[in-house]
């Protein structure tokens, strides 16, 4: 139906009820058609008249009566009231009121308020069974964890949009007070430990975890008692990530591998970060990667007066730089496309009074530094170096390098170049009182390229085969939100020296990382997606450690961050480093390991042939 038809439908219906409202005010008023006024038909005209003029101004035809709620109640309230108060005026005029009830208006007003409103209230009830009906036949069955505002807005969505082919069947929460009850009728079927009873009753196509606020440990119960049904399960982002706090289908998304973690989320010690990134000019190398981006990401929630970016990739640059200008309008920045080894370019930029810098440029893919060394070798020790003796030059308050648990008794040549630009800052911190040098270690994040988890992801979008080096192989994990947290967090509370090491929680076995990434795709192990075992890399350990042998970590202000004792000889340390920073790029691979093995004692190489170079 045309939309000016529907108009005129509904102008048609609120004339007609002014009329009976007007006419039925005077019966339940006299209780008498005798006593009616003689003049009833004029005052009639009149009353109408005005009313429907009123209600038309009021804006009554704005709205959809489908979706007709509270503002619209209100609406017709405040229209109706100054409808009644112009039909008294007029009426007055018209003929004084003589023979004429004044509570007559009373009625008429409470009349057009329950006609009007009722109205459109059974419109919408006879729209919404309509609709449950289509959506009943055939539909998806919906589950829907949390009986709050949240889980109120997710049945509210699925009900005025048929086409979504959704029947929501229940809620789950674990409130008591909310138990055997019901919203917009339906049931509230029990608490979310009871997910499993429920599912056994009712074939459940979708679950929605409608609680913005629940923690990975949560989600990770949900999906291990749903693992063995058909069920997708979707959840919101979290609260800060909603806008205005109002949930739409449109923000659920299916479960990562990072929400069923089960890992709490960090509480950070504000005010020290504050005050080293509040109005503070910030350098970020490696910018457009996938900590550092993490890093500005985190930075702009504490208002820096400008920040200088820096990456060798242009995509990277271009994408950071979109999302900057989307996102923090107001922050201050510039994106420069410079490679860490240009010094020239560095110095210019070093130029500006920079405050912090985090030093999160390297390579990091352990097969291609190990084919190539002197690529890993010129970026990593090298840049590292040439960043961190500008930092020391222009007096810069704070350097914070990243580091990886791979730099820990390494036994590829990319984990031994991180050890060696972990000794780089200590060595270029013994120079300076002025900036506080700082590393922080940790291990693998979820989502950073180059990890195991974009990688199961197209394995497993391609049909499989899954592709796992060792059946036994474990790793330490952190999404990469928290692990830049506490990079800034380390960076606020250290005093100048320290290698940290962030807390990674239980290390992981891939094996069932890979199983619980085919279960979240809906699949199954073996049946949809095989895993295979390739064999370790070369370099490649079973077991990352955070600590070397002897070291030990002493607590910091934050729980989640610790300083690992880490000594350097000073003098030894530069005689090698710059032996193997002047290795022709000519070199044999042997020969760099044999040279980073006299700066790195505890590095192990099935290839290593050792010789007399000391």
């Amino acid at each position: 139906m045309k939309h000016s038809a529907k108009k005129f439908i509904a102008i048609s219906h609120d004339l007609l009820v002014a009329v009976f409202a007007f006419i039925l005010s005077f019966y339940l008023r006299l209780n008498d058609l005798n006593l009616f006024p003689h003049n009833i038909i004029e005052l009639t005209l009149i009353a109408v008249s005005i009313q429907s003029i009123t209600f038309y101004f009021a804006g009554f035809y704005k709205g959809i009566w489908r979706y007709s709620s509270t503002y619209d109640l209100i609406r017709i309230i405040k229209g109706s009231s100054v409808a009644i108060l112009l039909t008294a005026i007029s009426l007055f005029m018209y003929s004084r009121l003589e023979n004429f009830p004044r509570s007559v208006f009373i009625i008429d007003w409470i009349l057009l308020i329950l006609a009007l409103g009722g109205g459109r209230l059974l419109y919408r009830m006879y729209r919404d069974q309509i609709s449950f009906k289509l959506q009943s036949d055939g539909a998806k069955k919906v589950l829907i964890i949390g009986a709050g505002a949240g889980g109120e807005q997710v049945l509210r969505e699925i009900r005025k949009n048929p086409a979504l082919q959704m029947n929501v069947i229940g809620f789950l929460d674990d409130d008591p007070g909310k138990q055997k009850r019901a919203i917009h009728g339906v049931q509230i079927l029990g608490k979310v430990d009871d997910i499993i009873k429920v599912m056994s009753e009712i074939e459940v196509d979708i679950i929605y975890i409608a609680i913005p606020s629940a923690t990975g440990q949560q989600i990770k119960e949900i999906f291990e008692k749903t693992k063995g049904t058909k069920a997708k399960i979707q959840t919101l982002p979290k609260m800060k990530d909603i806008l205005h706090g109002k949930i739409e289908l449109s923000q659920f998304r299916n479960l990562d591998v990072e929400d069923i973690l089960g890992r709490k989320e960090v509480r950070l010690e504000i005010d020290s970060i504050a005050k080293m990134l509040n109005e503070k000019t910030i350098l970020i190398t490696g910018a457009g990667g996938s900590i550092g981006s993490e890093i500005v990401r985190q930075v702009c929630q504490f208002s820096p007066q400008h920040l200088i970016l820096i990456d060798n990739s242009e995509f990277n640059l271009y994408s950071l730089n979109q999302e900057l200008e989307k996102k923090y309008p107001n922050i201050s920045f510039e994106l420069r496309m410079i490679d860490i080894r240009d010094k020239d370019k560095l110095e210019y930029l070093f130029n500006s009074k920079i405050d912090v810098v985090f030093h999160a440029a390297a390579y990091k893919h352990v097969p291609l530094v190990e084919s190539n060394p002197y690529s890993g070798i010129d970026t990593n020790v090298r840049g590292t170096l040439i960043v961190a003796n500008l930092a020391k030059k222009y007096n810069v308050g704070r350097f914070v390098m990243v580091s990886t648990d791979k730099a820990v008794n390494p036994t590829n040549i990319m984990g031994a170049t991180k050890r060696i630009a972990e000794q780089v800052c200590q060595f270029v911190q013994s120079q300076t009182d002025v900036t506080k040098f700082m590393t922080v270690r940790f291990g693998n994040v979820l989502g950073s390229s180059g990890s195991v988890i974009p990688l199961f992801k197209k394995q497993i979008e391609e049909g499989g085969p899954i592709t796992i080096t060792h059946k036994n192989i474990c790793r330490y994990f952190m999404s990469i939100p928290e692990a830049s947290q506490l990079v800034i967090q380390a960076g606020s509370i250290g005093s100048g020296g320290e290698v940290f090491i962030l807390d990674m929680g239980e290390p992981i076995k891939i094996l069932d990382m890979a199983k619980q990434m085919i279960s979240l795709a809906g699949l199954e192990v073996d049946k949809d997606i095989n895993i295979e075992f390739i064999g370790l890399r070369p370099g490649e350990k079973m077991f990352e450690e955070l600590l070397l042998d002897g070291e030990s970590a002493l607590p910091t202000l934050h729980p989640l961050v610790k300083i690992a004792k880490v000594s350097i000889h000073k003098d030894a340390f530069k005689e090698r480093l710059d032996f193997l920073l002047n290795l022709p790029i000519s070199s044999d691979v042997n020969t760099f390991k044999q040279v980073i093995k006299t700066i790195v004692p505890e590095f192990k190489s099935d290839n290593l042939v050792e010789n007399s170079i000391h």
